[in-house]
């Protein structure tokens, strides 16, 4: 069961690479936004993230999106999704790949 478990919440993280942050235009997991997700009776899944900044004029798209991302995974038909402001998100938590993409040097903000 566990092992199911864990193969589902990756199969939630890859969908979640899917949902691109549209000022960005790079997806949520790499920009570092998701900081858990864990799936709950087998059924549920749990998003815990973060945004760029409070207040961002983007998170009822992003919500909907991330609520499609992980209800798209076999098995998965409800998403709970826990907005967090601690830790909270800066540019070290991009992936190096993120990082590139933007334009932001090596090293930078880490």
């Amino acid at each position: 069961m566990e092992e199911n478990k864990n193969t589902k919440k990756d199969q939630v993280m890859d969908s979640l690479k899917k949902v691109i942050d549209p000022e960005l235009g790079i997806d949520i997991v790499n920009l570092g936004l998701i900081y858990e997700v864990e799936i709950e009776n087998d059924v549920k899944a749990i998003v815990t993230m973060t945004l760029t900044t409070m207040g961002c004029p983007l998170s009822d798209m992003l919500h909907d999106s991330i609520q499609a991302a992980a209800k798209s995974v076999a098995g998965i038909n409800e998403c709970e999704i826990q907005l967090v402001w601690y830790p909270i998100w800066d540019i070290s938590k991009m992936s190096r790949y993120a990082r590139v993409a933007l334009g932001i040097p090596e090293g930078f903000g880490v």
